[in-house]
């Protein structure tokens, strides 16, 4: 469970099966053994084998396509009384609206992120179908849902008739509390796939001045991605190789938190937040998050400057500073930072999910 979506899907699913629902989750196959598990209430479905996310740092069409393929004939037999299909890869949404055309169920889309332009920058001139997809996609249902405002006001503006249901994600803040800090600690922390949307980069350049002023400062990278080689190799050119670690994957959730609550100060400098899982997690461990101002920057809606954090530029000048006011407001603040995230438990949401089901 490795992202922000795929902990979302867990995180309900559980809490559903927990209130009484049947709970049936749908995707690639990441296990050994039966195609068909269960998990803590939830019945798990591989309906095809896993393949990787990425593929030469980009998002594979042929893989969205193969799953989109596969999930038509489960979603057609599962007799489900209504399917959310969480929009991205986009064909499991057609697959899925399919099926719910066929079987008379009602479809809920769950929209993370709408890209619009964005998909110029990602694929150049090819950015145009992934584009018209995309919109093609929006117009599925007449029950979408939004996990953040941003991708509220965007569906809108792709024509959905609004105003679209914000159903935010959530944390877990019972387990998060109950985690202790890992033994070695940090003073900056990252979280997150290792993708050029997340500005690792920009990250490490604004170390450097922060380092002049705390020559001892020890900054973590969790997560792994395309770009891990050379951001190692940044960070060496940048004379932090000291002072940077890299630590790939966590074994586990709970590694993660650990990790957080050993720091001082979250960075996501992500330009394509969705909603920002991580920097709420890293509230609930007391940190101060420091984050871009930037429209396709779901997570900066999070954070109350000065109180939880703060929101910075994309450079690194700036953003150095920011990570330096974070250092320092984590000495007075913490307890502001998990009072913020303590809105968004999951049990919270799993509630309004449920009416949003309820009343599809």
């Amino acid at each position: 469970m490795k992202g922000g979506v795929e902990k979302r899907i867990r995180e309900v699913s559980v809490r559903l099966a927990d209130r009484g629902h049947e709970v049936h989750v749908y995707g690639m196959r990441s296990w050994s053994g039966p195609s068909t598990i269960e998990r803590d209430g939830v019945t798990i479905h591989g309906v095809c084998p896993g393949e990787a996310l990425y593929s030469g740092g980009r998002r594979t069409v042929p893989q969205a396509l193969r799953f989109g393929k596969a999930v038509l004939r489960p979603l057609l037999s599962s007799g489900a009384d209504v399917v959310d299909c969480q929009n991205f890869p986009y064909f499991s949404c057609f697959a899925a609206k399919a099926a719910s055309v066929w079987r008379g169920f009602p479809l809920v889309v769950t929209w993370h992120e709408v890209w619009g332009d964005y998909w110029y920058d990602y694929l150049g001139r090819r950015g145009a179908f992934g584009k018209a997809v995309e919109r093609l996609a929006a117009g599925l249902t007449v029950h979408p849902v939004a996990v953040s405002p941003p991708t509220a006001r965007a569906l809108e503006a792709l024509g959905v008739a609004g105003p679209v249901p914000v159903v935010p994600n959530g944390i877990d803040t019972e387990r998060i509390a109950a985690v202790a800090p890992a033994a070695e600690g940090s003073d900056v922390v990252f979280t997150g796939r290792l993708i050029r949307e997340k500005n690792v980069d920009v990250l490490l350049r604004a170390l450097v001045p922060v380092r002049k002023e705390i020559p001892d400062l020890r900054a973590l990278v969790v997560g792994d991605g395309p770009e891990r080689p050379a951001l190692e190799r940044l960070a060496r050119d940048l004379g932090l190789a000291g002072a940077v670690t890299f630590t790939g994957f966590l074994p586990d959730h709970d590694s993660v938190v650990a990790a957080m609550k050993a720091s001082r100060v979250f960075v996501l400098p992500s330009t394509r937040e969705g909603f920002g899982i991580a920097a709420l997690e890293a509230m609930a461990c007391g940190l101060p998050v420091v984050t871009t101002d930037h429209p396709g920057n779901a997570a900066g809606d999070l954070v109350q400057e000065g109180v939880n954090g703060y929101r910075s530029g994309l450079s690194a000048g700036e953003l150095g500073e920011k990570i330096r006011a974070g250092l320092d407001l984590h000495r007075v603040r913490a307890s502001d930072c998990r009072t913020a995230a303590a809105a968004y438990d999951w049990s919270r949401i799993a509630e309004t999910l449920e009416k949003v089901y309820q009343n599809s």
